[in-house]
């Protein structure tokens, strides 16, 4: 390989790796307020610094966080916390199961440690950019994607667990608004370019609202419009082209 072969190598891994992190930065925009009011609720409920941090470097789940979160403020045991919050996050199994099939030219050492890295975010912003799994340094960008994202919610939670006898707690709940936010902004891209996302995300949030009506533990409920949403999706979207 000579010296002009691996200077073009390395820019391709430069631009992948920039590319990622341009389309995380919505995400980390959208995670700061989030985790900060995790890190500020976090420490009411009676952590210290270095769990509220900890939880955030080894969970990466926002949902999981605030659940636990406010179990341990009611004083729930260490067992029901675990089983609520795998309940809750039962739906990564979908979600890895899809991403993974898209990411299927990559490599085990690549897609082990960007299994760990999804969540509802990274998974939506990995979904809009799938041709990125075909190109030289397609691995690069996921990684930076999924790096930027959990970067800015680990200091999100830390800067929260810092401030958290600062912030307002009626200042720290409106934070969540932000969420919703980024959620819409990922979400009108694909409506607008294939309308029926629109409609899948429509059934998906009925189903999720009819459940929790009726009782539904909000797991259940989120990981039943997610399956309802995708097979939804496979009569009302076509197969891409190979």
């Amino acid at each position: 390989m000579n010296s002009h072969t691996i200077e073009r190598s390395n820019n391709g891994a430069r631009y992948a790796l920039k590319k990622g992190a341009i389309a995380g930065l919505p995400i980390m925009f959208g995670y700061m307020p989030i985790a900060i009011t995790y890190g500020v609720l976090a420490s009411e409920a009676g952590l210290n610094l270095f769990e509220i941090t900890m939880m955030s470097v080894l969970v990466f789940a926002g949902a999981s966080q605030f659940v636990a979160t406010n179990m341990i403020l009611t004083g729930v045991g260490a067992i029901e916390i675990i089983l609520a919050t795998f309940v809750l996050n039962f739906r990564h199994f979908v979600m890895s199961f899809s991403f993974m099939n898209q990411v299927r030219s990559l490599s085990l050492k690549w897609k082990i440690p960007m299994s760990l890295g999804l969540t509802d975010e990274t998974f939506a912003v990995g979904s809009l950019h799938k041709k990125e799994a075909r190109e030289p340094h397609g691995a690069l960008f996921y990684a930076a994607m999924i790096l930027v994202s959990y970067a800015s919610w680990i200091g999100g939670s830390f800067l929260g667990g810092v401030l958290g006898e600062v912030i307002p707690a009626a200042l720290s709940q409106s934070m969540v608004v932000a969420l919703y936010a980024m959620f819409i902004a990922l979400l009108v891209p694909s409506v607008r370019k294939e309308w029926r996302i629109g409609i899948i995300a429509v059934i998906s949030m009925g189903v999720n609202y009819a459940l929790s009506s009726l009782g539904v533990s909000d797991g259940w409920a989120i990981v039943t419009a997610t399956l309802v949403g995708g097979a939804s999706g496979i009569g009302l979207l076509k197969e891409e082209e190979a």
